[in-house]
């Protein structure tokens, strides 16, 4: 292996150790996690919703700027990947498992207890608007300029500025080569840290959702015993497409991905209560749109209300700890685009994807509460995991229904996964370039193992809570970094040919 040993040394142990601390000393972890994202969020949690409308406002910039119309390794550059595969690639590796959990169990959430501040009795119609705007809100364009700014950023810097696979080149129009040395290392060090954290959280809960619906599906009780079974599968199947690259496993499982996508939403779409769902939609679209801003930028902060703690902050930070090494992958797939083509595959088709997604199962899941009172009880008396199945068992032809959907969770996860292991293995390893663009094998399986070792460990013994909450404060240094990238971004957008070395 050709290891860049203070990058991949200091993360990869540090998360060992995370590990072993929540093993040996469970209170104690989750204490001092508790306090220092609690101080986070209540502190600083403007400057992250302030931060995501930055970038938001940045790549609306680009767009229409001169930069937009500079493809991506040069006028000369051919694809790598199809546009049909590019976009499967792309929406699976930045949608991951989150919108199969999230979508169905979020609006419960709002709907029955919204911000108290806002005056909204819950489980009442101000609640339903809430509760569907809001999905708008955490799931469709803000997040993925989060991802989209860095990532476009990169891809120019490696592409055309032939600077090298590192986080530390997409700063290069601000700082130039000094960059490069010690500081380089550090961000890439921090940001492969708050990654890894992040991927164990998000294993931890798809492993935690398969358990439930094969308790549902065969009465096997979730425990740690399972739980590993469960684990090791998901781990050897995206540590196995990991190793195949990218033309190969990852294309083939974005593919496939893309496809269960279509065939659920359509279902659950046709089979459920179709009026309401598109109704409500237009309707929480409205509320959405007329209250951006100010959903955008609640705090909390004059009523001294935690709500956007809990949620819109909390979602800002973790999206902006995953952007970081997310950028890295996405950024080397879009050889041979323009920057145009770019945003719309990175920032306008996934929001799109995201708001239809929350449509379609936020308004199946908000018109169940509505009609059937039962499910608030289970999701109160026994958790939203048992909920969510409480909800999907309702739809016509469940017994088929939730094994696909178990389908979509361990594939979707996978998908995430494969990529971000690859863009971890690469940010690890020396001698990454355009012509040699795949770390070596057995990076790509420490990463793979461990991950999966430190999440089977949080959830079994301490709670996934501390390690999540490790990766939220991870955002911060990511944060910082995102918007050193837009200012780097928006200074080449308007002068591409000073940067671009492939003219």
């Amino acid at each position: 292996m050709n290891l860049r040993h203070a990058v991949f040394w200091p993360p990869f142990l540090l998360v060992l150790v995370a590990g072993i601390i929540s093993f040996t000393n469970r209170d104690a972890f989750i204490n001092i996690t508790t306090k220092a994202n609690d101080w986070l969020l209540a502190n600083l949690g403007g400057l992250f919703s302030l931060s995501g409308l930055i970038l938001l406002a940045t790549v609306s910039i680009v767009y229409f700027s001169p930069l937009g119309k500079v493809k991506i390794g040069g006028k000369d550059a051919k694809p790598m990947l199809t546009l049909p595969n590019w976009i499967a690639i792309t929406l699976t590796t930045t949608v991951a498992a989150g919108v199969t959990f999230w979508g169905i169990v979020e609006p419960i959430y709002h709907y029955l207890a919204p911000p108290e501040s806002m005056n909204i009795p819950p489980e009442s119609p101000e609640a339903v608007i809430y509760s569907m705007s809001t999905m708008f809100l955490h799931w469709t364009i803000t997040p993925y300029a989060i991802y989209c700014v860095p990532a476009l950023m990169f891809a120019f810097a490696y592409y055309n500025m032939k600077k090298s696979f590192s986080l530390s080149s997409t700063m290069a129009p601000l700082f130039g080569s000094r960059i490069e040395g010690g500081w380089g290392k550090v961000i890439d060090a921090v940001c492969l840290y708050t990654l890894a954290l992040g991927m164990a959280a998000a294993l931890g809960t798809a492993v935690i959702n398969l358990g439930g619906g094969v308790n549902y599906l065969t009465g096997i009780a979730s425990s740690p015993v399972a739980w590993a079974f469960i684990t090791a599968i998901v781990m050897t199947t995206f540590v196995v497409s990991a190793a195949s690259g990218l033309m190969k496993g990852i294309r083939i499982l974005s593919d496939l991905n893309m496809k269960v996508y279509i065939i659920i939403i359509l279902f659950i779409f046709v089979a459920g209560p179709a009026g309401f769902i598109i109704n409500l939609g237009v309707e929480s679209f409205g509320h959405y749109v007329t209250h951006f801003f100010e959903k955008s930028l609640f705090t909390g902060a004059a009523s001294g209300d935690q709500w956007p703690q809990w949620w819109t902050v909390f979602y800002w930070a973790n999206w902006f700890a995953w952007a970081a090494i997310t950028a890295l992958f996405l950024g080397r797939i879009g050889y041979g685009y323009t920057v145009r083509t770019f945003i719309i595959v990175n920032f306008a088709f996934p929001s799109f994807f995201g708001g239809l997604w929350m449509t379609i199962f936020g308004g199946t899941t908000i018109h169940r509460l509505i009609t059937d009172t039962k499910i608030a009880d289970v999701f109160t008396t026994s958790g939203p995991e048992t909920a969510l199945y409480a909800i999907l068992a309702e739809v016509p032809l469940s017994a088929i229904v939730i094994p696909f959907y178990l389908f979509i969770v361990f594939i979707s996860f996978v998908t995430a996964a494969d990529s971000n292991i690859s863009a971890m293995g690469g940010i690890s390893s020396t001698g990454i370039t355009p012509d040699s663009p795949e770390p070596s094998i057995a990076i790509k399986v420490i990463w793979g193992i461990s991950i999966a070792v430190i999440a089977w460990m949080m959830i079994s013994f301490a709670e996934i809570d501390g390690i999540k909450m490790l990766s939220n404060l991870g955002g911060l240094p990511a944060m910082i970094l995102c918007l050193l990238i837009a200012v780097s971004l928006l200074k080449v957008a308007y002068n591409p040919k000073r940067y671009d070395r492939t003219e």
